[in-house]
């Protein structure tokens, strides 16, 4: 079985890294270039990684570039893990390869698209999940091999969420290779019935807003912690302040000298990890 993985993020060496503990031989990887890549919020280098392990490693700007494509013709994989990789694989990339397999962490078909552990924390989920699925034409749209749940706390961050999740990406890895390994993964078709389409969000979509109550604006911060770009405020002087975390205030009582409250339509809210950006 010929196996290539693609990847420029923490989450996916680990899957990377789990594949190889199992007992998989990849054959190659992609990931970004290298002047790219520093743009992109929590990129890794799979360089060493890829040494280590005697896997050949390509760099592209994107799965569906030209040079991706030559590189998937060539090598013809059996199966294609694609995780961690903000690109949809069109069709040629698909017709190239025997299978490709990705990771979506929600409960699919629930929370198709982007951004995924923030939205869970802003909507107040309760639970969520990750599902490791075959990858067809559409956006997270094809049949589910494996899925892990994951309970959402109250207090729940972005921190914590994303570690829980990434666990749950090698667990699934872990108990899927075998299957996979076999030619045989188990493949249930979604419920379209029952999906859920979330958006992409941008930094600037972290803005801490006067029209916002003060619970939209707690699971905000919290849902953009790191390692996102984080929740910000904008100060009297025109300032950033970019808050990492804090909790819903008391209007009635002063607050102390570290924290930064902000005014909000039914209440305050108080930064408590906070720093002023020029």
């Amino acid at each position: 079985m010929r196996i290539g993985f693609v990847t420029s993020v923490e989450l996916g060496l680990s899957c990377l890294r789990t594949l190889c503990e199992a007992g998989a031989r990849v054959d190659f990887a992609m990931t970004l270039p290298d002047e790219k890549a520093r743009a992109k919020s929590g990129r890794v280098y799979i360089d060493d990684f890829c040494r280590q392990h005697d896997i050949r490693l390509f760099k592209v700007p994107s799965i569906n570039d030209p040079s991706a494509l030559e590189i998937l013709e060539r090598e013809r994989p059996d199966v294609l893990f694609i995780i961690g990789w903000s690109q949809i694989a069109h069709a040629p990339v698909l017709d190239r390869v025997g299978m490709a397999i990705g990771i979506h962490p929600t409960l699919l078909p629930e929370g198709r698209g982007r951004a995924a552990i923030p939205w869970a924390i802003i909507k107040g989920l309760r639970e969520t999940g990750v599902t490791l699925f075959v990858l067809d034409a559409g956006v997270d749209t094809g049949d589910i091999i494996a899925q892990r749940r994951l309970p959402v706390a109250e207090d729940e961050t972005a921190t914590s969420l994303y570690e829980r999740v990434t666990a749950a990406h090698v667990d699934l890895i872990r108990e899927a290779w075998p299957s996979l390994a076999a030619g045989t993964p188990p493949r249930t078709p979604q419920d379209d019935s029952q999906a859920t389409l979330w958006p992409g969000r941008t930094p600037a979509d972290g803005l801490l807003r006067p029209d916002m109550t003060v619970t939209e604006a707690e699971r905000l911060v919290r849902a953009t912690t790191r390692p996102y770009p984080g929740a910000f405020a904008r100060n009297n002087d025109g300032g950033t302040v970019r808050v990492w975390a804090g909790k819903i205030g008391n209007p009635g009582v002063p607050p102390a000298q570290t924290t930064y409250r902000i005014q909000l339509i039914d209440g305050v809210y108080d930064a408590l990890d906070w720093e002023l950006e020029s």
